[in-house]
């Protein structure tokens, strides 16, 4: 079975080393990070950790809520 989940996440870019980091917090106690070359790269490295983090700790429930955005 499929389920699209939503993650907030984290990227910058390393201004020392070069590249890209993201990172997310699935739970409050797992984590994920992912690297690249470019922004994309470092989103898809993410995206990939964050599967596999969700295949070892399970999905975590959602709540969706309507905000106004100013």
């Amino acid at each position: 079975m499929q389920r699209d989940i939503t993650v907030p996440f984290v990227i910058a870019e390393d201004t020392e080393d070069g590249g890209w980091t993201a990172s997310a917090a699935l739970t409050p106690d797992a984590f994920a990070n992912g690297e690249g070359e470019t922004r994309e790269e470092a989103i898809e490295d993410l995206k990939a950790a964050l599967q596999l983090l969700a295949e070892e700790v399970g999905v975590p429930e959602q709540l969706v809520v309507t905000v106004e955005v100013p």
